[in-house]
């Protein structure tokens, strides 16, 4: 099931990626089909993670009357997978038609359809994936929680942000950052663990360097982290299975016993996003969006926690357009890691005919855009109104499964004036299209310094420090 006939052009259009198709938009069409018709059916989608917890998702669907089977199982199938990347999981308890329930069972058993998001989901939580079938009324209610994350800015500490193309490091003494630095990295490129080791070891003594003593470290890095172990994580895509499970899952753990074991806090960078943009705003109920080797999120509900998501907008689908580029990764179409981030801006300067040197690393190719458009290249300059209104659209999407107030657009995508067309692009499509959600929403951009190395200092905040002498 890879069309969806509710598919719909939108109102703004991009000229180098015209057959964008909107999700937020095609499911307003599909749900809004669904409840004209007879007796729609109520869906209710549970997704279990560790320790019991479930979380929640009403919908409808076309009773198995309207002969809407196609449809339906599209719908379904976008839907549960958004949910299992964005709550994160290893059980979906899908309450609803049996045709679409087991159609899920089909593509979430092994070697299905969507075998990555089941190995990935199984590899996390150490469980089993699992399908279960059964009716609306019988799955209870939401038991989800969240809980408190960083915002300690007392002692001497090391933010850490690793990034797929470079790493951040500051040096925080009572909140105050008084050294930062970024080193060009090729961490994704290694299958030797040791090169990631000594990288991070290195930037953490630079930061050392420049204090009495190290009391904290706090560690910003995408991918899925429990216990401050490394579960899943793409900076490591190329150490094979063997070696990670040996030199990479406890990497972290390791790196603190150099500094006399001292508190460390491994944390997803797309929470520390949300963290950073929460206290550099001094507001809650913030999604953060960092743009950079992927997509990163992270968000801080309305009591200024962490919910214990796994927020992972890179495999979440923005696009329902069938010829949507495929990610190289997850062998999945249309979903936010070739719409928000570097291979994003590279897809769209091969869209537009731009000519960039194929030698140049990702990174390079990146800066050398925002170069151009600095020098007021055209091309460049539809690069980043693209991003942008891929943004505003996939908004209205995120914000079925976010209470959001603000959002905060982090990575190095957004530096220099590329940012500035994001956002402005954003705005005009949720003005347009969204008119309520552009007065509920406010899009923003921290200054250039926050920008870059604003995750590593917010990362800093993470650890408590017991017992200071």
């Amino acid at each position: 099931m890879r069309s969806f006939k509710y598919s719909c052009k939108p109102k703004i259009i991009s000229e180098l990626d015209p057959s964008f198709r909107p999700i937020a938009l095609a499911n307003a069409k599909y749900l809004e089909a669904v409840m004209k018709s007879d007796h729609p059916e109520p869906v209710t989608i549970a997704i279990e993670r560790d320790q019991g917890i479930q979380s929640i998702y009403k919908t409808f669907v076309f009773n198995d009357s309207q002969n809407q089977f196609g449809s339906n199982a599209f719908y379904i199938e976008r839907l549960v997978k958004s949910l299992l990347w964005i709550k994160g999981g290893w059980k979906i308890i899908f309450g609803g038609p049996k045709s679409v329930g087991e159609y899920l069972k089909q593509i979430y058993k092994k070697n299905g359809l969507l075998e990555f998001d089941r190995a990935f989901m199984s590899r996390i939580y150490e469980k089993d994936f699992v399908v279960e079938v059964t009716t609306s009324d019988q799955i209870k209610e939401s038991n989800e929680t969240s809980k408190p994350l960083g915002r300690h800015l007392d002692g001497y500490r090391i933010g850490f942000d690793a990034g797929g193309s470079d790493r951040k490091v500051s040096a925080v003494i009572d909140g105050v950052p008084i050294y930062s630095e970024e080193v060009i990295w090729h961490p994704k490129l290694q299958e030797d663990p040791n090169y990631h080791y000594q990288g991070i070891l290195e930037s953490m003594k630079t930061a050392a360097s420049k204090m009495p003593r190290v009391e904290a470290i706090g560690v910003s890095a995408a991918g899925v982290y429990i216990n401050n172990r490394v579960m899943a994580a793409s900076l490591f895509i190329k150490v094979p299975e063997d070696l990670f499970d040996i030199h990479v899952k406890d990497m972290f753990k390791n790196i603190a016993k150099e500094f006399g074991d001292v508190p460390i806090v491994v944390a997803n960078d797309g929470d520390v996003t949300a963290l950073a943009g929460s206290m550099s705003l001094e507001a809650n109920q913030v999604l953060g969006i960092a743009m950079g080797t992927s997509q990163a999120a992270g968000y801080v509900d309305q009591k200024g926690n962490i919910t214990g998501w796994l927020n992972e907008l890179a495999f979440v689908p923005v696009d329902y357009h069938i010829n949507a580029q495929v990610d190289e990764w997850s062998l999945d179409f249309g979903c936010g890691v070739k719409y928000f981030s570097q291979d994003a801006v590279i897809k769209l300067a091969r869209y537009g005919n731009l000519e960039i040197d194929p030698s140049l690393s990702p990174a390079e190719k990146l800066k050398h855009i925002q170069y151009l458009l600095g020098k007021g290249n055209e091309i460049a300059k539809q690069i980043f109104d693209t991003i942008g209104i891929y943004l505003g659209y996939s908004i209205a999407y995120y914000a079925d499964f976010y209470d959001i107030n603000k959002i905060l657009i982090l990575g190095r995508v957004t530096s220099g004036e590329g940012g500035l067309h994001i956002i402005k692009n954003a705005k005009q499509v949720l003005e347009t299209e969204f008119p309520k959600l552009a007065k509920q929403i406010q899009l923003t951009l921290p200054d250039e310094k926050n920008r870059r190395v604003g995750q590593s200092v917010a990362a800093a905040s993470l650890p408590i420090i017991k017992d200071r002498k």
